[in-house]
């Protein structure tokens, strides 16, 4: 009965991050089809670009709040039915929220490159490593103006944080398998920042 109950929450995660706020919003709010718009992207970045600033800090704030979620609710139903509320478990559920979002099966498996779902999701985890990681995602847009960029950068620092604080194993693998992850879903606008193509934001793209 237990190990039913973990996969039905596991499933849970996935199905919650999963959800593409961006363009469920894109058909709702304009009658469109955010893939067909912008970069492309169904994340925030393009729904600002795409839909305005409202629409996209809608879209920010659902995405994160879906991380948040699947390491907060998802652990508090299990917990009266397993009592296995861990590290180890919560870390699981937050990288399925983090996987669905990435890998959407309402989209065919291509979904957003997972920035605001981890934000949310390590922000709950480790808000102190998460905080400094934010820090460093808006000193690199202010610099530079790409949040692509930004987005890498932000990445890369939250799991050399967390060891340099000696937060628990299960958080840091997970901080750097998702950094690995986001990096390799940015490979398309490394390969722009390389051409010079790359949209600072605020241009048209």
């Amino acid at each position: 009965m237990e190990w039913l109950i973990l996969l039905m929450v596991c499933g849970a995660a996935y199905f919650l991050g999963s959800l593409p706020t961006a363009y469920w919003m894109g058909k709702w709010k304009k009658g469109i089809d955010i893939r067909e718009h912008g970069s492309g992207n169904v994340g925030a970045t393009n729904a600002f670009r795409v839909m305005g600033k409202l629409t996209g800090l809608g879209v920010l704030l659902i995405d994160v709040a879906k991380g948040t979620l699947s390491v907060t609710l998802l652990p508090a139903l299990m917990d009266p039915f397993t009592g296995l509320r861990s590290v180890w478990m919560i870390s699981v559920l937050g990288m399925l929220a983090i996987i669905g979002h990435i890998w959407t099966p309402f989209l065919r498996f291509k979904g957003g490159k997972g920035v605001a779902t981890s934000l949310g999701v390590f922000l709950f985890l480790d808000p102190v490593s998460t905080l400094i990681a934010l820090g460093v995602w808006i000193v690199v847009f202010l610099l530079f103006r790409y949040v692509s960029v930004s987005s890498m950068s932000a990445a890369v620092t939250l799991p050399i944080v967390m060891v340099f604080f000696l937060r628990p194993f299960p958080i840091v693998l997970i901080a750097s398998i998702t950094c690995i992850i986001i990096c390799y879903r940015h490979k398309s606008n490394l390969q722009k920042l390389l051409l010079g193509t790359e949209k600072k934001i605020g241009k048209t793209p």
